[in-house]
């Protein structure tokens, strides 16, 4: 009597378990040139085999990701997986801090990065292989890490944007708004590389001002980047000194710089070492103000993902987003 009595129990908290750890799914399938979409079946099929009670949506057009996240927390969903790349992460947190229905920190977020660009998760250590992500996945270690917020303006009107990796003003920004829409072949770091070559001739360094921890700094900036984690641009460390829960952003003030001597020095970018170079300064704040001088434009994106320019303001929430770590 006892003995069934216990199954019964047991029985009914596995179930309480398993409802209670239902994960929704968002999927990119344009993600990766349209790979997963390719790849998703399987991926499905790994999880179904692992006993991972989950159900899956799908993106349709940009910024989707964000109102899906939203969705999903209304209608009960506390475990999210955004499917794709550092754009579809972007977008799924800020449907997270958009949302009313619960505090973000009441969600877990977790990120299966089968993007073009996955930079976010060399931070964290987080697999890019299905079978080890599986196995860090069903162990659910998790931890807090500070999410970013960044006010600017798109066509001359107010607009903001939470971000969870790195804002880059000026040439950053400037690359990324001619990224847009390019379908991505090969390795992002490869692209990354290429189209910093291709461009960084034709680019008119503009004049503008940045004020942090009652400082200014202006002149010609070739970049300003803010950082919550250290790695973007497919690999590069252009803010080699953030902590991704320290509650301080790491900035990274880069002075006009010959274009030669940018293509010379750019292994420096992927070993962490930018600060070694003069023209080089960083700092940590937790805010940052920049505005453009004399008329210049300045463009931003974040986390990869073109926004619009400056001015523009940067703050930071310190340790508001749950994440699934290895």
């Amino acid at each position: 009597m006892w003995i069934l009595i216990w199954v019964i129990v047991q029985s009914n908290y596995s179930l309480r378990k398993n409802t209670n750890t239902k994960w929704r799914f968002i999927v990119n399938p344009a993600a990766s040139g349209g790979g997963v979409a390719e790849r998703w079946d399987k991926i499905s099929k790994s999880l179904i085999a692992k006993n991972i009670a989950f159900d899956v949506v799908f993106t349709k057009r940009k910024m989707h990701a964000a109102i899906l996240a939203e969705q999903a927390i209304g209608n009960g969903f506390r475990h999210l997986v955004a499917v794709g790349g550092d754009g579809t992460a972007h977008e799924v947190v800020n449907g997270l801090f958009q949302q009313k229905t619960c505090p973000p920190q009441n969600v877990t977020f977790c990120l299966l990065p089968i993007g073009t660009g996955n930079d976010w998760v060399k931070t964290h250590q987080i697999p890019k292989k299905i079978r080890s992500w599986l196995s860090c996945f069903k162990k659910e270690k998790t931890t807090f890490q500070d999410v970013g917020f960044i006010g600017f303006q798109k066509d001359g009107k107010p607009q903001s944007r939470y971000f969870i990796n790195v804002v880059g003003l000026s040439y950053d920004g400037y690359l990324a708004k001619k990224m847009e829409g390019q379908k991505a072949l090969f390795f992002k770091a490869l692209i990354y590389l290429e189209m910093t070559a291709r461009w960084l001739f034709k680019y008119k360094t503009p004049r503008l001002s940045v004020e942090f921890n009652g400082q200014k700094r202006e002149g010609q900036l070739l970049t300003v980047n803010i950082g919550i984690c250290k790695y973007s641009g497919g690999g590069m460390q252009l803010a080699p000194h953030a902590v991704p829960d320290d509650g301080l952003l790491a900035l990274s003030i880069v002075h006009k710089i010959n274009p030669i001597m940018v293509l010379l020095i750019s292994p420096l970018f992927y070993l962490g070492k930018i600060g070694w170079h003069p023209k080089v300064h960083l700092f940590q704040t937790n805010q940052v103000i920049v505005k453009p001088l004399q008329g210049d434009t300045v463009l931003a994106e974040a986390d990869g993902e073109f926004l619009g320019e400056a001015p523009a303001e940067i703050r930071i929430l310190p340790k508001a987003l749950k994440i699934v770590v290895s």
